[in-house]
């Protein structure tokens, strides 16, 4: 399925804005479908290893508190071409520089607090989304 999914998480500060409806509106309206979704909240542990990619950057702690510091919707969303099409959809990661009519200049804050994650690369996309769902697969059989 490799091309056909991508991950997304809803943060903390969409969720509190009550965006999360608006959102996943916003993906449908994309042309996507979910095949999984849940309403969690990560632990500091979940997120250290969730961004340990971005360990060594200076933005890295920031980072770990804000997705830790409340409720994230998660979900796998399908579609053709997936990870790229969705990166289009989200926008740039600072809403300031997003393009019209993305969720991250609809919904965004500001650069940490972008409203939405979205996998960007295939390889990120299978195991962000196997980070949240254990056997995600299956949604394909």
């Amino acid at each position: 399925m490799t091309g056909n999914f991508t991950f997304t998480i809803i943060k903390p500060s969409a969720f509190q804005a009550g965006y999360t409806g608006n959102i996943l509106k916003d993906i449908l309206d994309g042309g996507f479908s979910i095949v999984a979704m849940k309403l969690t909240r990560m632990t500091e542990c979940e997120a250290k290893t969730f961004y340990e990619v971005h360990k060594a950057r200076p933005f890295y702690g920031e980072l770990v508190e804000f997705l830790t510091s409340g409720p994230i919707v998660v979900a796998i969303v399908c579609k053709e071409n997936a990870v790229a099409d969705f990166r289009t959809l989200i926008g740039k990661t600072n809403p300031a520089e997003a393009a019209e009519g993305t969720l991250r200049k609809k919904y965004g804050e500001s650069l940490n607090h972008n409203a939405v994650h979205g996998s960007d690369s295939d390889e990120n996309a299978e195991i962000e989304a196997a980070h949240f769902f254990s056997g995600f697969e299956r949604y394909w059989e």
